[in-house]
């Protein structure tokens, strides 16, 4: 029997890896209970920031440039802007569903600042002890990583990443902005909504609205 070929054992070599990292960790739930997919998009919900607000949108400044700004919460009752959830640049493996505890990336889908990586990330320069959260990242790079981690059975969660966990701190006037945090009251837990034809036309209706999303400065 001929032996396989260098490359085909190497792709063998870390697909068993991975599984190996896999084994064990839980599939990441939806709201209705249902495998967090890939592909598919979500919708990001806290649920104890105590602002009453609804799902997380990113704030981008739109004049005279696109900049990011952070990442904060719809007005109570929408559900935010969508996002996809994938595996880290770089990650083999076959699966197709989310697994809590392995690093994974954001991204935002909507159509404005479409010069900008949708990508969340935590912010480089900024208070080192609470760096914003905010698009512009990269899934190349670790500062875009993010895990997963389950909360309660009841598909609540929580976004963690080496340095800290991501919570939110109040801004005067405004809802809260993410950051990645250590302060345990600050942390927030979250749950996934799953994009469907029901919520559709709210999700226009947010992008439209743009104000709330996308501030013009």
């Amino acid at each position: 029997m001929s032996s396989l070929p260098p490359l085909a054992s190497f792709l063998i070599t870390l697909l068993l890896a991975a599984a190996v990292c896999i084994h064990g960790e839980e599939s990441v739930r939806d709201t209705n209970g249902n495998e967090v997919r890939i592909g598919e998009q979500y919708f990001i919900q806290p649920i104890n920031t105590g602002s009453n607000g609804g799902g997380l949108v990113p704030i981008d400044q739109t004049f005279p440039i696109c900049q990011p700004l952070g990442i904060t919460e719809a007005l109570g009752g929408e559900p935010g802007v969508p996002v996809n959830i994938a595996y880290r640049s770089g990650f083999l493996t076959p699966l197709k569903v989310i697994k809590t505890n392995l690093n994974i990336t954001i991204e935002f889908e909507y159509n404005l600042c479409n010069e900008l990586s949708k990508f969340w990330e935590v912010e480089e320069f900024g208070d080192p002890t609470k760096p914003a959260i905010r698009i512009g990242g990269s899934p190349k790079e670790p500062r875009s990583w993010f895990k997963i981690e389950k909360v309660k059975d009841d598909g609540t969660y929580k976004l963690t990443t080496p340095a800290g966990t991501v919570g939110a701190i109040p801004i005067l006037g405004s809802t809260p902005r993410l950051v990645l945090t250590n302060d345990v009251s600050k942390i927030i837990s979250v749950k996934f909504i799953k994009v469907n034809d029901a919520t559709t036309d709210v999700t226009s209706r947010v992008e439209k609205l743009g104000l709330r999303m996308i501030p013009f400065y």
